[in-house]
């Protein structure tokens, strides 16, 4: 069970047994509180790259914390956890012109996102209203889960909120994207699921045989881009 071993201007450092620290900067989901998850992940990883801070295995951000992995034989909990207190409290976070902004074409609608007119239908729109509005923003990216390469993002318009299917599908193709919620999201790879499915992108957001396995990463922004049928056949020729 987790050990909550300090408390610092609403960050928590939680112990996960022997090897492994959760920075946690809130219990909400936010763009500003996932900022500083992102931030302090830069900066860890500059200082393990540059041997500053030796003993860091993995860093694997959240919607609102940050776990950090060590080996006890390098770096021991008390000075891990003395240089985490002094790096949350002057963090810096990444300035809007530094973002990275990923384009992800989408087939809408029709065989591709076979929800649509429901979603449509349900908010008083029409298909269309309903792809122009979730094309319009860069979603932020807060973490990477569920399966391998699958992107919980942030910034969807709340006049897309929709909850999820009653009934779960037993099985929805890689790169569907579909909507619970107040979210959005794409599935990387075949699997069940109960989103609503309003298209489908022709990328590979997780291929194994990839020399970098997983298109996407936390703190990146992504941008869907409507296609027509023909081109999403086109690209995945």
């Amino acid at each position: 069970m987790a050990d909550i071993h300090r408390k610092q201007a609403a960050v928590r450092f939680l112990t996960l047994g022997d090897s492994a620290v959760s920075v946690e900067f809130g219990d909400s989901i936010s763009l500003a509180v996932n900022q500083r998850v992102m931030a302090l992940q830069q900066v860890l990883a500059a200082k393990a790259a540059d041997n500053e801070l030796p003993g860091i295995r993995e860093l694997v951000p959240t919607y609102c914390s940050l776990m950090v992995l060590y080996d006890s034989l390098v770096l021991d909990y008390d000075t891990l956890i003395a240089r985490l207190e002094e790096l949350t409290d002057d963090l810096q976070l990444p300035e809007e012109k530094n973002k990275t902004v990923v384009e992800i074409p989408v087939a809408y609608g029709g065989e591709y996102g076979p929800d649509l007119a429901e979603v449509a239908a349900l908010h008083g729109m029409t298909e269309a209203e309903v792809i122009a509005c979730h094309a319009a923003p860069e979603y932020p990216v807060y973490m990477l889960g569920f399966v391998a390469g699958f992107p919980y993002l942030g910034g969807m318009d709340s006049r897309l909120a929709t909850p999820r299917r009653k009934t779960p599908r037993l099985k929805i193709a890689a790169g569907s994207v579909g909507i619970a919620g107040g979210q959005t999201g794409i599935y990387s790879v075949e699997s069940p699921g109960g989103w609503q499915i309003i298209g489908r992108t022709p990328l590979q957001l997780y291929a194994a045989d990839r020399e970098q396995p997983i298109l996407l990463s936390a703190g990146q922004y992504i941008k869907f881009k409507p296609i027509l049928e023909a081109d999403f056949k086109a690209m995945m020729e």
